[in-house]
């Protein structure tokens, strides 16, 4: 993916906004720019963290006037030279622009090829990377500290203190192989259960907090159903304060799941609006009611819309990680000369018709989600590739200490490497040239 003598550059903005950023990094990134750029000064005469004003133009042709930002190696994103072009976000300046560079020698970056360049430099490790990209993507509040926190590399400088206690481990078990002859035990086999324990209890917590990091990641996925014309869509239109979803007397008007998103208190939740659950022979419907099962399977929230005159709910077979709030709909439809009706025990009455019973509806909502993990600075993985080498070094450590007792030292070792291997793998200082194009290939262009 990488040519480090290449010298590359990619629009750095989003086309068709009043002001445009072309990005420039490599050996050649400040000499190239001097073949366009006319100022008071070069850049290749600037120090670093310059900015120079100018124009750039192509022979006699000036296409734009522009800031040009000067980065010196090593101190700049990539660890290369690098300039940074402001111009008009005009597209055919942008587009007239890179064409200029390219023609004077540099080339068009692939995507996450400048994130790339400060990874292989040593300026970023490789969650810390990934976190750029979750940045970029962060459409919350708890997003946009979650992917901050990694990219600052606290969650890097907990996984490095993980390896170099099981590295500290394994050390004192190839010590004992250098003096096998002489029967000397380096690692005392009670503490090194004890501190294998402590390090697994740790692995744990960072996998336990996956399932918040995922959430905050993805949105929190919330799945309203219920029976027909229990209210479900009306009340998807009252959490979003708009008609965002088709209200109809008509049981099955809603068929395919409906998706919408609400920020709260910098959380996003995904709402999802299903069929209504009953027995029908509509072959159409039938399909948006198994898709409405799917919907429940997949989600971390359930609300369960009933009416509240008639209080018949629906068996849902859920996970016991799954949050089930029941709602009791339409008492403003309710009778209050007749009878009161009995509802199931922690039942929320609500009117998703006049907005009555809300706010307990969103405390239950805030209360289902614990994300005090960020506000206290504990680290959360939220990263499934990172989840998943979390269990396979969880694996080998449960591997090692099996064979606590059995195992010859060197192969007790050898499973505690396999578990500072498969750490390894998340910050980077263990990985393959697949792995960092499956992971870069999913950047932006310009980052």
């Amino acid at each position: 993916m990488n040519t480090p003598n290449d010298t590359i550059v990619a629009p750095a903005t989003a086309v068709g906004g009043a002001i445009a950023v072309v990005r420039m990094s490599g050996p050649s990134a400040l000499a190239i720019c001097d073949t366009v750029f006319s100022g008071a000064r070069r850049a290749g005469e600037a120090a670093g963290y310059t900015v120079l004003y100018g124009t750039i133009a192509d022979g006699a042709r000036v296409l734009d006037d522009v800031l040009v930002t000067v980065f010196r190696a090593p101190h700049s994103y990539t660890g290369e030279d690098a300039v940074e072009i402001s111009c008009h976000g005009s597209r055919y300046i942008v587009r007239e622009l890179l064409a200029l560079l390219v023609r004077r020698g540099a080339r068009m970056a692939t995507p996450g090829e400048f994130t790339s360049r400060a990874f292989l430099g040593g300026k970023l490790d490789l969650s810390q990377a990934e976190a750029v990209a979750d940045l970029i993507a962060s459409g919350s509040r708890a997003a946009h500290t979650l992917a901050t926190d990694q990219m600052r590399g606290g969650y890097s400088a907990e996984l490095e203190t993980l390896r170099g206690e099981l590295l500290r481990l394994a050390s004192l078990l190839e010590l004992e192989l250098d003096f096998g002859e002489e029967e000397v035990e380096f690692a005392d086999r009670t503490e090194l259960r004890a501190a294998m324990e402590r390090i697994g209890a740790k692995i744990d917590r960072l996998i336990d907090s996956f399932a918040l990091g995922n959430a905050i990641k993805e949105g929190v996925a919330v799945a309203i159903v219920g029976r027909p014309n229990v209210g479900k869509s009306t009340l998807l239109n009252r959490l979003l304060n708009e008609e965002r979803a088709l209200v109809s007397e008509i049981p099955g008007t809603t068929r395919d799941p409906i998706e919408a998103t609400l920020n709260l208190d910098g959380i996003l939740y995904r709402f999802i609006d299903t069929a209504g659950l009953r027995t029908t022979d509509d072959t159409v419907e039938r399909m948006g009611i198994e898709r409405a099962y799917a919907s429940v399977a997949r989600a971390q929230i359930v609300l369960q819309v009933f009416d509240a005159a008639d209080p018949a709910i629906e068996p849902l077979d859920l996970r016991p990680d799954q949050c089930r709030i029941l709602i009791a709909n339409k008492i403003d439809r309710m009778d209050p000369a007749a009878a009161p009706v009995s509802l199931p025990d922690g039942a929320l009455p609500l009117s998703a018709r006049e907005g009555r019973g809300m706010e307990p509806l969103l405390e239950r909502l805030r209360a289902a989600v614990d994300a005090s993990a960020l506000d206290d600075g504990r680290t959360i993985v939220s990263n499934s590739r990172h989840y998943e080498a979390l269990h396979h070094a969880r694996t080998a450590l449960d591997d090692a200490l099996g064979g606590l007792e059995t195992l010859p030292s060197d192969l007790l070792g050898e499973e505690i490497r396999q578990a500072i291997f498969h750490l390894g793998t998340i910050t980077g200082e263990i990985t393959t040239d697949e792995v960092l194009g499956q992971i870069f290939s999913k950047f932006c262009i310009g980052k």
